[in-house]
C-alpha cells in the first residue's frame, strides 16, 4: 500500500475517531509526506499557496454578507413580505418557508448558516400553522440544503477554483436546478399533514380583499432593499459588472448601507457580533481548504489521481454506470463529510473522468452541488440537522425522521438533474 493509499486510510481512522474535518486531512496528509520522505518545511508553503487564490475571497464575504442580514433585520422583514404575499395559498407557511429558504439562499451561499439565520422565524411560522415541529425543522434544513445549488454558492466557488471552471457559468447553470428542486420540496407538503385550522387565515387577509393589498404593499415597502440583494449580486455578475469575487465585497458593503441608512438598525455591537460569527464561520471552511492542499499535494505526487480515475474508467464502457458510481460515492461521502472536504478530495480524481467522457463540467458542477446538498440533511453526519436540533431543542432523530419525504423527492431531483443536462445548461448557453 502506497503512502497515498496509506493517507486516505489514516484520514478515515481520524473521522471515525472524531477527529476536526480539517485537523484529520492535515494530519493525515503530513504522516504521508513524513512516509513518502520529504520534509515539513514544504508545508508551510503548500498551505499559503492553496488558500492564496483570488477567487476563494468569495468565501468569507458572502458569509459575512450573509450574516449581516440575518443580524440586521433584514431576513425578518423577507419572511412578513413572503407571509403576506404567500401565506393564504394551500400549505400556507410551508410555502413560505420553502420560498424563504431559496430566496435566502440567493444571499447567504450557506446552508448551515441559512438554518441558523431564517430557521426560527420559519419554524415558529409554520407551527402556528399547525406543521409539526419536527417536520418544519426538516422542511428548513431541506430547503436551506439547497442553498449550496442556488447562486452565489460557496459551493460553486469552490468547485470552480478546483476544476478550474467559470464561476459566473456554473451560477447561471445552477439557477433552474436550483428552482427545480425547490418545487420538489413543494409536493411533500401535503403529505406532512398541517394539523388544526390555518393560523394564518387570522394572521393575513385574503388576497382578494382591501387589507391584503395593503398589507403586501406595507411589507415590500418594508423590505424591499433586502429584496433587492439577489437582483444586485447576481444583476452584476451576469451582466459583467463585477465578477464573482468583487459581488461577494458589494454585497457585504450593500448589507452594511443598507443596515446603516435604510433601516437604521446597525450598532456597533450587532457589527461586533456579525464580524465575530462570519469570522468563526469562514474559518472553518478557509481550515478546510488550508489542509487539503497537503492533502491534494500528495494526491498528485503519489498519482491518485491516474490510479483510482483509471479503476474508475475501467469499471465500464457505460458512461451511465460510471456516472452512476460517481453519485453513489458522493451521497455516500457526503453523510459524513461536509461539501468542502468531500471536493477537495473526490474532484481531482472525477475531473479528468469528466474529461475524458466529454461531460460538461459546468453541468457536472451542478450535480455534483445537489448530490452534496442531500449530504446536508442526510444522517449520520447532517450538518444541517444538527444546526436544526440546535435551533428548535428536538432530539437530531426525530429531524432526522421527518427529513425522510424531502430526502426522497430530493434524490428525484438528483436523477432528473443528471438525466437532463439541458436543465442545468440552457441558460448559460442562451447567455451566451
Amino acid at each position: 500500500m502506497g503512502a497515498g493509499t496509506q493517507m486516505i486510510v489514516v484520514f478515515f481512522l481520524f473521522i471515525a475517531l472524531r477527529v476536526p474535518v480539517a485537523f484529520a486531512l492535515g494530519l493525515s496528509a503530513m504522516y504521508a509526506m513524513w512516509r513518502i520522505g520529504f520534509g515539513f518545511e514544504l508545508a508551510g508553503d503548500l498551505i499559503a499557496t492553496g488558500i492564496g487564490k483570488y477567487a476563494l475571497l468569495a468565501i468569507p464575504f458572502f458569509i459575512l454578507a450573509g450574516t449581516l442580514m440575518g443580524s440586521l433585520g433584514i431576513a425578518e422583514r423577507m419572511v412578513r413580505f413572503f407571509r403576506v404575499l404567500i401565506g393564504n395559498l394551500p400549505g400556507g407557511m410551508g410555502v413560505v418557508g420553502t420560498v424563504v429558504c431559496l430566496f435566502w439562499g440567493a444571499v447567504s451561499g450557506s446552508g448551515p448558516a441559512s438554518v441558523a439565520a431564517i430557521g426560527p422565524m420559519i419554524i415558529k411560522g409554520m407551527e402556528e400553522d399547525g406543521y409539526p415541529r419536527a417536520a418544519a425543522a426538516a422542511l428548513v434544513c431541506t430547503g436551506a440544503a439547497f442553498s449550496i445549488v442556488i447562486p452565489p454558492s460557496i459551493g460553486l466557488v469552490i468547485y470552480g477554483v478546483i476544476a478550474e471552471t467559470s464561476i459566473s457559468a456554473l451560477f447561471t447553470a445552477a439557477i433552474f436546478p436550483g428552482l427545480f428542486m425547490g418545487l420538489l420540496m413543494l409536493v411533500v407538503l401535503p403529505f406532512i399533514k398541517a394539523k388544526g385550522r390555518d393560523a394564518l387565515d387570522d394572521l393575513s387577509p385574503a388576497p382578494e380583499s382591501a387589507g391584503y393589498w395593503r398589507d403586501l404593499g406595507r411589507t415590500f415597502r418594508e423590505s424591499f432593499w433586502g429584496l433587492m440583494t439577489p437582483v444586485l449580486i447576481l444583476g452584476g455578475i451576469y451582466s459583467g459588472i463585477f465578477t464573482p469575487t468583487e459581488a461577494a465585497l458589494v454585497a457585504t458593503v450593500y448589507a452594511l448601507a443598507v443596515g446603516a441608512f435604510a433601516y437604521r438598525t446597525l450598532t456597533w455591537r450587532g457589527l461586533y457580533d456579525s464580524l465575530s460569527d462570519a469570522a468563526a464561520s469562514s474559518a472553518v471552511v478557509m481550515l478546510v481548504v488550508a489542509y487539503a492542499s497537503l492533502f491534494g499535494w500528495v494526491v498528485t505526487v503519489e498519482d491518485l489521481v491516474g490510479q483510482y480515475s483509471g479503476q474508475l474508467l475501467g469499471l465500464s464502457d457505460n458512461s451511465a454506470v460510471i456516472l452512476l458510481v460517481i453519485m453513489l460515492i458522493l451521497l455516500i461521502a457526503g453523510m459524513f463529510m461536509d461539501p468542502v472536504t468531500v471536493m477537495f478530495i473526490s474532484l481531482p480524481i472525477f475531473m479528468p473522468v469528466v474529461r475524458e467522457l466529454g461531460w460538461d463540467p459546468v453541468w457536472f458542477g451542478v450535480l455534483v452541488m445537489v448530490n452534496l446538498a442531500i449530504g446536508l440533511i442526510t444522517p449520520p453526519v447532517g450538518i444541517n440537522l444538527y444546526v436544526a436540533a440546535n435551533v428548535t431543542r428536538l432530539p437530531i432523530e426525530r429531524i432526522a425522521r421527518a427529513a425522510v419525504p424531502f430526502l426522497l423527492v430530493s434524490l428525484i431531483g438528483l436523477a432528473v438533474v443528471a438525466a437532463l443536462p439541458s436543465l442545468s445548461l440552457f441558460l448559460p448557453r442562451f447567455l451566451k
